[in-house]
């Protein structure tokens, strides 16, 4: 983390998965919420954590979002945005934090950069409500990786009796 910029150690680790993994994304943020600044983002490997198909659609467009759950042996690359308090209020307002999201410090997680190095204290959007718990599909969660979104959206199950991985709510 020596060649990170200035004055991140000041912004909030949060853990990038699904569509806040997605470089379009950020411009759709700026576009649409307002998201000024930089984004510094450094790619990571997670183990123990997946990013999986929700149980509900999006009321907008009708597609499946991605949640988060704890899978054992698992081995998943994502990305850690470290937000300013003005760009993690811009992600709240996008995730719908505290209805369709809640903001938890992953506790017990395995969150490594590319250099090896271990990150503490990282935050994830999880799910807050049934709609957005991992859907199972015969008993399983079904992995984002495993599964592009037009085919997720004709998946059936049910929610996960809850969002998975080892967090405590903010």
């Amino acid at each position: 983390m020596d060649t990170a910029p200035p004055g991140w150690r000041s912004r909030t680790p949060v853990l990038a998965y699904g569509s806040n993994a997605c470089p379009s994304k950020i411009t759709w943020l700026r576009t649409e919420l307002g998201l000024t600044g930089p984004v510094v983002a450094v790619r990571v490997q997670c183990r123990g954590l997946s990013a999986v198909w929700a149980s509900g659609l999006r009321a907008r467009d009708g597609q499946r979002p991605a949640t988060l759950t704890a899978l054992p042996d698992v081995v998943e690359d994502h990305f850690v945005w470290f937000a300013t308090e003005d760009q993690l209020a811009v992600l709240d307002v996008c995730e719908g934090r505290g209805s369709r999201y809640d903001l938890a410090r992953l506790t017990h997680a395995d969150i490594r950069t590319e250099d090896g190095t271990q990150l503490d204290d990282v935050l994830a959007y999880v799910a807050a409500s049934p709609i957005r718990c991992p859907l199972l599909v015969d008993g399983h969660p079904v992995r984002v990786a495993d599964v592009p979104q037009a085919e997720a959206a004709l998946l059936t199950g049910h929610p996960a009796p809850g969002h998975g991985p080892p967090a405590a709510k903010l």
